[in-house]
């Protein structure tokens, strides 16, 4: 019996214009899914049929079934971080209370990455990285690293205001990420996962502990208590 030849991946341009947009959308939509639901060695075959498209038509679009998942990444995590990528800019562009910023960044970070969509899809890179190392660079580029010019961005403002002492930000935002954010993570690597009071701890301890270890000065807007237990408000 003869199996049935792979098309080639092309080379030439994607298909483009409103109806190819169509058909994309619902090929990452039925790959994601597929994805999550049975590994990456699901078969494009099977992907096209949940799709609605044709086999030849899934790789015009992508090529090969690893720049698929790359879009699958790109999709999952425009739709997870979007907002929250946005909200974290303005808040802490707008914001003169660090703390209340962070705080906000912090649950929106495990609301959308710590979703069990998210984590199994997170697994999944994990799982395949050895043998495809751009999905772990396409989850690095899209994921919570694009907070970083914001978060980097507030920080600076603050050392240069006096307000904190952090002698590298890059060090700082990956400790940040891990107080709260990675113990979801871990965690789920297991099986489990981690209630939501247990969250609001972990958040709020966490962002206090940064803090506290960055020399944080709050502002007399900021009705947090200083680092030294006086009350951060004016006198009355």
């Amino acid at each position: 019996m003869t199996s049935t030849p792979r098309p080639a991946p092309t080379t030439a341009r994607a298909p483009s214009g409103d109806r190819a947009a169509r058909k994309r959308q619902a090929i990452v939509k039925a790959a994601r899914a597929a994805f999550v639901r049975d590994g990456f060695d699901i078969g494009m075959d099977a992907i096209a049929a949940a799709a609605g498209v044709s086999k030849v038509t899934v790789y015009n679009h992508y090529g090969s079934k690893e720049a698929l998942f790359i879009a699958v990444i790109g999709d999952a995590m425009e739709e997870a971080l979007g907002d929250v990528v946005a909200g974290t800019a303005q808040r802490l562009a707008n914001s003169d209370d660090l703390a209340a910023a962070l705080r906000w960044t912090g649950r929106a970070w495990v609301d959308s990455m710590a979703r069990p969509d998210m984590l199994a899809l997170r697994h999944l890179v994990v799982s395949e990285v050895r043998r495809f190392p751009d999905l772990g660079s396409a989850w690095g580029e899209h994921g919570p690293g694009r907070a970083r010019p914001a978060l980097a961005a507030a920080f600076q403002r603050l050392i240069d205001a006096g307000r904190l002492t952090m002698p590298d930000i890059d060090v700082a935002i990956i400790q940040f990420s891990s107080l709260v954010l990675y113990p979801h993570l871990i965690h789920s690597a297991y099986g489990a996962r981690l209630d939501n009071h247990t969250t609001e701890r972990l958040i709020d301890s966490g962002v206090d502990m940064f803090l506290a270890y960055y020399n944080y000065r709050p502002s007399h807007h900021d009705g947090r208590r200083s680092p030294t237990g006086g009350s951060s408000g004016t006198a009355g």
